[in-house]
């Protein structure tokens, strides 16, 4: 299914089922299958329903194919991908778009995870952050926080309890309680001391290491410019290592140039669309336009620095022509440098209702043909699902140079 419109699909259109992928169970939603026999689309009564949840660094192509049954309300904060079982396997609608293992749970020790918590509390007595971190790492299962007291890939560096949108998709504030949040928001501002504590740690420790703000436990971190104005210029101050990277909804863009002037190397930016109206019936942005976040992609690259656009992908709009031909013109006008297929973790239905989108099936293009359509017209274009190491930038964008 895709924006509510039911697809047959076949092999090529599957892979098989990638580890840690989940399968769920969707009450009050009946299955739609395809009876060969009256040719067409039949709702499965008296049955469930079941969706894949990929794991990162996987992109779904296809939602399950579902019929709304009764009052449902939304679904839980996830991505459904179709699911299908063939001679005794399980295999799901998705691409594989990055190949990195940085939140793979095969290769995150958890055992190692709880030892090294109780150790940097240690190092760090007084450090409400490696606390935070904990919790995350331990009760939220977050991969970024794991690898933190892990000593690998990305290091989060939440700071900021506040933001200024009201996304229907949130993860970490839902006000009407329709949806559970699935993270709760940092409760508190730490301090650059707090901060550059962490990340010094994380990029001494870590090779080719990356360390971000705006995680999923935290609100927008341009509220708190000023904090990680400060803890930036304490990080550069003694070492010129890694990346520091900020993930933002880039509502602030003076703010944004003060962080690239005090040594913030990448940005990554959030859109559902780069297409103003459906931005904003996602994001409900409060006190900053769409305009504002068009500024900031300016004011990033002018500052020399790399951006990235965290695409928050759902099958039926995002690969919609009209979006995919916004899309292009979109990269082509603001030199990005890298989209990021994330999976925009919403109720299916629920999502083309929040956007008042009806998509034309005739236009749908596919979400693995525009990955590769974007790959081949724009060759330099970094495409993956993890926020790039510096050498990776290099590779692949400045031929070793930056």
């Amino acid at each position: 299914m895709k924006a509510g419109r039911f697809f047959r699909l076949s092999q090529k259109d599957f892979i098989k089922l990638p580890p840690n992928s989940e399968i769920f169970m969707l009450p009050q939603r009946a299955p739609v299958g395809y009876d060969p026999s009256a040719k067409k689309f039949i709702k499965l009564e008296n049955y469930f329903a079941i969706a894949v949840f990929v794991p990162p660094g996987y992109t779904t192509t296809y939602n399950s194919a579902y019929s709304e049954t009764g009052k449902t309300g939304i679904l839980p904060l996830f991505s459904y991908a179709a699911a299908w079982v063939y001679q005794g396997g399980f295999y799901a609608a998705c691409v594989k778009v990055d190949n990195r293992l940085c939140h793979d749970a095969r290769f995150i020790d958890i055992g190692a995870v709880k030892k090294n918590a109780a150790e940097f509390k240690k190092i760090f007595p007084k450090n409400r952050l490696v606390r935070h971190l904990e919790t995350c790492a331990l009760v939220y299962n977050c991969p970024n926080a794991k690898n933190f007291f892990l000593k690998r890939c990305e290091a989060p560096l939440p700071a900021s309890p506040l933001c200024n949108a009201m996304c229907a998709g949130c993860i970490s504030y839902q006000p009407k309680k329709m949806i559970k949040q699935t993270q709760p928001r940092i409760k508190f501002i730490p301090t650059p001391q707090e901060i550059s504590e962490i990340a010094l740690f994380h990029l001494e420790n870590v090779k080719d290491a990356v360390v971000s703000f705006g995680q999923g436990c935290e609100g927008e971190p341009l509220l708190v410019g000023d904090t990680i104005e400060e803890s930036i210029k304490l990080i550069r101050k003694q070492t010129k290592k890694g990346i520091i990277n900020i993930n933002t909804n880039a509502s602030r863009p003076d703010a944004l140039a003060r962080l690239f002037d005090a040594g913030l190397d990448s940005a990554r930016v959030s859109l559902n669309s780069v297409r103003e109206i459906y931005y904003k019936r996602y994001y409900k942005p409060k006190n900053y336009r769409f305009s504002d976040v068009l500024r900031s992609v300016k004011i990033a690259k002018k500052k020399c620095g790399f951006v990235s656009i965290n695409y928050l992908v759902m099958p039926g709009f995002t690969d919609s022509l009209g979006e995919f031909a916004a899309l292009k013109r979109f990269i082509e006008k603001y030199h990005i440098d890298m989209i990021q297929w994330r999976n925009l973790n919403y109720d299916p239905l629920g999502y083309f209702r929040e956007l008042k989108f009806t998509a034309d099936q005739s236009k749908m293009l596919g979400v693995k043909e525009i990955i590769i359509s974007l790959g081949r017209e724009f060759p330099g274009l970094l495409m993956g699902y993890f926020n790039p190491t510096r050498s990776m930038i290099n590779k692949q964008l400045h031929g070793g140079v930056r």
